[in-house]
């Protein structure tokens, strides 16, 4: 372990001191890579972040979180072991995007409503992107086709429910998860009456606890959401500038070369590479990058090498989560894992859902001249994004506490059997 940690230790000086040797060696490049990260962060992530961590904040402050976290407990329990304030983690995640699901489990974990491998599980499903991002700039943007926005979408959100799914059966079981498990019928019934009264209760006790005035918590709340803000635009600065220069020295010469052996062995055009080699490292890149693979490549395949990258993250996601959860106990190995299963089974629900969604037409893209477009062809303004935000926040909070209503019936019909 020594031995490692002095590797460490001696690699990393080094691989920054060759980065900052290249970025003198290419500074133009470097210059260009650093605004174009710059512009990702201020016309993407701000307003599609920034606003719902601030939210989210004053929503824990206020208790909501508790009182929404105990009608959803009777679905996100069963379904993936995860206490039901783990509904609304997910329902923030789905508005505003990664890492979103990351900062909201690291605050749960600090107000002791998750434990460690609770909240591993928590991020494992909620570390997503959201749909503005998938519809307006991977469909739009880079696609210039917004026909393929709602099996990007299905895809993508059906393999991170899949993944919660598997992902339950990480750790051991707790009391929390015996009990439900050995709950009654009668029992389960005059809890679902209760329900809503117990969920009162802790808004109030959380209230409470919390005791800091509005003007407080509100400072506090933009504070926090800025700091985090300021991180994630720094890492994507970062991981852009880091991938300009390792394409200008063509040192991605090799990765691309394994990458098209391996979509070549599993069937899928080579020329997809580019895409599949920018996605490791940042998202935007490798979607950019799908959406201008070429005519010549068929859409649906297109489609499926987006979504995996949609699904991945990118490296500079990985360091976002990695950062949020520094403070916690929770490990990166689980969140890892999770992102691997995604990301396969991702494009697999592409595959399998494009007869059903597309059929056999596959709505040629509608920019196809032979200049070369900009990272940003569309790019929404803040309000569309805000409201459009809330609008799915309010929307998914709504649809889950219809299921978490109806959960007592069909666990009452399966005790009974």
């Amino acid at each position: 372990m020594a031995a490692s940690q002095r590797i460490t230790h001696v690699l990393i000086p080094l691989a920054l001191l060759i980065l900052c040797v290249l970025m003198v060696l290419f500074p133009a490049e470097t210059w260009h890579a650093g605004v174009r990260g710059l512009s990702i962060w201020w016309d993407v992530l701000f307003p599609s972040l920034f606003p719902f961590l601030v939210l989210s904040e004053l929503l824990l402050g206020f208790g909501i979180v508790h009182f929404l976290g105990t009608l959803l407990n009777p679905l996100m329990r069963p379904l993936f072991r995860v206490p039901g304030s783990g509904g609304f983690v997910f329902a923030v995640s789905c508005a505003s995007g990664y890492p979103t699901g990351a900062k909201l489990t690291a605050q749960l974990w600090e107000q002791k409503l998750v434990t460690r491998e609770e909240g591993e599980r928590l991020v494992a499903f909620t570390t997503s992107s959201d749909p503005i991002f998938m519809i307006g700039a991977v469909s739009v943007g880079f696609f210039h086709n917004v026909a393929i926005a709602p099996i990007l979408v299905t895809s993508h959100y059906g393999a991170a429910f899949l993944v919660g799914l598997l992902m339950r059966f990480h750790g051991g079981v707790s009391v929390k998860d015996k009990e439900s498990i050995i709950d009654s019928p009668s029992t389960s019934e005059k809890l679902h009456r209760n329900r809503l009264l117990q969920a009162i209760y802790a808004m109030h006790e959380a209230r409470k606890a919390d005791g800091r005035a509005f003007g407080e918590l509100l400072r506090q709340a933009i504070s926090s959401s800025l700091r985090l803000i300021i991180i994630v635009g720094g890492l994507v600065v970062f991981f852009s500038v880091m991938m300009e220069l390792l394409v200008q020295t063509g040192w991605l010469g090799g990765l691309y070369v394994i990458t098209e052996q391996l979509l070549q062995y599993t069937g899928f055009p080579p020329a997809l590479s580019h895409s599949l080699v920018g996605g490791l490292f940042e998202v935007t890149l490798g979607a950019k990058e799908a959406g201008g693979a070429g005519i010549s490549i068929p859409l649906v395949y297109k489609a499926a090498a987006a979504v995996f990258v949609l699904s991945w993250g990118g490296l500079s996601v990985h360091a976002q989560i990695m950062s949020v959860l520094s403070n916690t106990p929770m490990r990166y190995g689980p969140f890892l894992f999770a992102r691997t299963i995604h990301a396969l089974i991702a494009p697999l629900l592409v595959l399998l859902l494009w007869m059903p969604m597309m059929g056999d037409s596959e709505w040629p893209v509608l920019f196809q001249t032979g200049a070369k477009p900009e990272l940003f062809s569309y790019t929404p303004d803040w309000g569309q994004i805000l409201f459009s935000g809330i609008g799915i926040l309010g929307g998914v909070l709504l649809l889950l506490l219809m299921l978490s209503l109806m959960s007592p019936l069909f666990l009452s019909r399966r005790m009974k059997k």
